[in-house]
């Protein structure tokens, strides 16, 4: 593949707390420039972005975020607010303890509850891979299909450990029809990025692809 081909898979990604508006601003227009799938933002941010792109890009957010452990009726009102407040895709974090736990009816009951709230968005289900066994990871894969979510994604990136090409080898054999795979945290390689596509995964979330495109923008056209 090429970088410009692997640049549509890329949700081009700023979480960082001390992200202001300027530097939103500068990954919107990357986005733009670079094709990338989406920006994925801080919720603040938002509003600000959709009215700045417009039609140009899709706006992703994280509701959740990092550590999954709002109630679901705080989750549905995140969800909620940020679209509408212009968000195209909401990547949520599942509550790890109740997946520990086996609660597995709660973690159903609250991806549906979002999905619900989505309808024809696209709704991500992070399920932070690198605190999880196998077994759990299986589970996971399970419950997003029956949940009806568009994805099953690896990480936040702000855990022990971001994706591995096993986890995504992984869900790719466990995930139900209809269910796509993003790989998220540490893809800092062109490498790295045809590995997990080639495994499976629809989208990764990373920042560094675009700022490759950048150090090489004589060689590839840009």
């Amino acid at each position: 593949m090429n970088i410009e081909q692997i640049l549509t898979y890329c949700d081009h990604t700023l979480l960082a707390q001390g992200a202001t508006w300027d530097d939103i601003k500068g990954i919107c227009d990357d986005g733009i420039k670079y094709n990338t799938a989406s920006v994925c933002i801080p919720p603040s941010f938002v509003k600000q972005a959709k009215e700045y792109v417009k039609d140009k890009l899709a706006i992703c957010t994280v509701i959740g975020f990092p550590n999954g452990y709002s109630t679901t009726a705080v989750k549905v009102f995140e969800c909620k607010d940020a679209l509408m407040n212009g968000a195209d895709e909401i990547d949520t974090v599942i509550n790890i303890g109740d997946l520990k736990a086996k609660k597995y009816d709660a973690i159903l009951c609250e991806l549906k509850a979002l999905k619900e709230a989505c309808g024809e968005k696209i709704l991500k289900v992070i399920i932070e891979t690198c605190l999880l066994t196998d077994e759990e990871k299986i589970k996971m894969c399970e419950l997003v299909t029956l949940s009806g979510a568009d994805y099953i994604k690896t990480s936040t990136g702000f855990s022990t450990g971001g994706a591995t090409k096993a986890d995504v080898e992984l869900f790719a054999k466990h995930v139900g029809k209809g269910v796509l795979i993003k790989a998220a945290g540490g893809i800092s390689s062109i490498a790295d990025a045809e590995d997990f596509i080639a495994l499976g995964a629809k989208r990764l979330g990373t920042s560094r692809i675009v700022k490759i495109a950048k150090s090489e923008k004589s060689s590839s056209g840009y």
